[in-house]
């Protein structure tokens, strides 16, 4: 059995077509294999060569015009989730919890009227 089966596989047995962010994060740490002393430095790269690879797709559909495909993007967005919940992992922090705060955050600026500003505090 590859890779993507048995992920399959492991998902249909643990009834996990709609898990919780925290769910998520802790299935995504039991994954994590990094460096532990640079851990740290090694998610946020990751992350930001994953955000990357979704980026380039969208310019490559811009460029040549092409259809955009769903799955291939969906399956960066994924690599992208994966880099965000160990990273919260290593920092001790809840994905749920930061996905919780920013919510807020945007409701808030958005009820003052300053959504589409600038700036980190407003």
């Amino acid at each position: 059995m590859n890779i993507e089966e048995e992920a399959k596989k492991f998902l249909r047995e643990k009834n996990m077509s709609n898990i919780t962010a925290t769910e998520y994060q802790d299935n995504a740490k039991k994954t994590a294999i990094f460096p532990k002393e640079k851990a740290l430095e090694y998610l946020a790269l990751g992350l930001s060569s994953e955000s990357g690879e979704v980026a380039g797709k969208m310019k490559k559909i811009i460029r040549a015009k092409s259809k955009l495909n769903k799955q291939d993007l969906g399956a960066e967005i994924g690599d992208v989730l994966w880099y965000c919940a160990v990273l919260a992992s290593e920092l001790g922090l809840n994905l749920g919890k930061i996905m919780e705060n920013n919510i807020e955050k945007l409701h808030s600026r958005k009820a003052r009227g300053v959504l589409g500003g600038s700036g980190d505090n407003r």
